[in-house]
């Protein structure tokens, strides 16, 4: 039986601890603050966002009027900095009622499926996506008649965790079981890894239900954001 409490505390600063850890050869940024490439993925994060000269980092990496995502520190931003878009959702952790298990018509995506994959994406919009955003894990899909139909992958990836992201399913095929199948494939291939799996989705969404069902628990509410520069 895995022990899904290990190390949980270190999902408070998922993004840090991935971008300093496991994905840091993904990552821009200085000792301070960090963010991904930016045809990666388009969460920053800061070593302590309570250090007032943190924001002249952040400027520094997105740019007058540039934008980024993360999950809002509690702190006041300073004038000139704006919050353009807040989203509630909830973060996940793994169980051992989570019956992960690789899937035999799970394929491997790459950079040649990035069009479909965005394509699928935009459609069901489960989150941030972009052109090399599948080089933060693995992606796997189904297809159907050749078409992409349902996709799964990795996304952050703190020591001794990784998030299950990316699950989207073509409205046509819906109600066939496709993202359970592909979140356990994704989960099995984790744990031959050594990771624990973990994830994040609205908090009003739909595919509570599915998580919950395949054994994953909340570990807590979060808030996610996009936060604004001030202009030059």
């Amino acid at each position: 039986m895995r022990d899904t409490l290990h190390d949980e505390s270190i999902l408070d600063t998922a993004t840090w601890a991935a971008l300093t850890g496991p994905l840091a050869h993904l990552a821009v940024g200085d000792g301070d603050a960090r963010g991904f490439l930016p045809d990666v993925c388009s969460f920053t994060a800061a070593r302590d966002w309570h250090d007032p000269a943190v924001w002249s980092h952040i400027v520094t990496l997105v740019g007058p009027g540039g934008e980024f995502t993360l999950n809002p520190p509690d702190v006041a931003l300073p004038p000139g900095w704006q919050t353009t878009f807040t989203l509630d959702g909830v973060q996940y952790v793994e169980t051992p009622d989570v019956a992960a298990a690789p899937d035999d018509e799970a394929v491997e995506l790459g950079a040649d499926d990035v069009p479909e994959m965005l394509d699928l994406i935009e459609r069901n919009q489960p989150g941030p996506f972009l052109p090399r955003t599948y080089l933060m894990g693995r992606y796997v899909g189904i297809r159907r008649d050749g078409v992409l139909v349902a996709m799964a992958g990795e996304r952050m990836r703190p020591p001794g965790w990784t998030e299950i992201s990316a699950v989207a399913t073509d409205a046509a095929h819906r109600g066939q079981g496709l993202a359970a199948r592909l979140v356990l494939d994704v989960a099995h291939h984790i744990r031959q890894r050594g990771d624990h799996a973990y994830l994040h989705t609205a908090a009003g969404s739909p595919a509570r239900a599915l998580y919950e069902r395949l054994g994953f628990r909340v570990r807590r509410e979060v808030t996610f954001g996009t936060i604004q520069a001030p202009p030059a």
